[in-house]
């Protein structure tokens, strides 16, 4: 595990911590989760790397799914034929107005806190999004990711901030899949070549050594 301090420039990035991922009653993600144990503790290491980050003033972005009804968002310039782009419109997941696409009661925005708008796909750059106009404005170049699924959106992020320049790390205690198996497959054969991981406690660190610092 690679472990870099978190500099002035940074940011926590939390990738949809909706109540389709975190509410039992109100997420149908939520239940085809198979491994609870991976899914506690990612909630609990979020917590404590937002509570962290927020301690330290470090900028927190939102990266919410929120697709309106029959999702033609992700129609673009082609008909949604396979993958996430298909299964999504027959899911009905992520629609506009439905209890799943709000914020779990623990990841509320804070006052300030920006949330990323026009997101049309697993990364938080795709369709219409305004997550890297956001980053540029807070003239943040290293980001720190959290969120769901480790396998889809959150690495669908990683590679495509790795192309677009920034320096990108995974805190995987606070990231899960569906399966230890998927987990592990990112955490072993894909965070690397695109960043480094950490964890929600290294993260933590970082920020009281920069503080000190300073």
């Amino acid at each position: 595990m690679t472990v870099m301090s978190a500099r002035p420039n940074a940011a926590l990035v939390l990738i949809e911590f909706q109540r389709e991922w975190l509410d039992p009653d109100h997420g149908r993600l939520n239940h085809l989760v198979e491994d609870r144990g991976l899914l506690d503790t990612a909630v609990r290491g979020a917590a404590a790397a937002l509570a962290a980050a927020r301690a330290h003033g470090v900028p927190v972005v939102h990266v919410p799914l929120v697709l309106t009804p029959g999702a033609p968002e992700l129609e673009s310039w082609t008909p949604a034929r396979l993958g996430l782009r298909a299964a999504i419109p027959k899911a009905g997941t992520w629609i506009q107005g439905s209890a799943g696409v709000e914020f779990a009661e623990a990841f509320q925005p804070a006052l300030g806190e920006p949330v990323v708008r026009g997101r049309a796909g697993a990364s938080a750059f795709a369709g219409s999004s305004d997550f890297d106009l956001i980053l540029r404005r807070l003239g943040v170049t290293d980001l720190y990711l959290a969120g769901f699924a480790t396998h889809v959106c959150v690495e669908s992020t990683l590679r495509e901030a790795h192309d677009r320049g920034y320096t990108t790390h995974v805190i995987h205690d606070a990231c899960a899949a569906f399966t230890r198996a998927q987990q592990q497959h990112v955490r072993e054969y894909v965070i690397h070549h695109f960043g480094a991981e950490t964890d929600a406690a290294a993260f933590t660190a970082s920020l009281d050594t920069v503080t000190t610092a300073r």
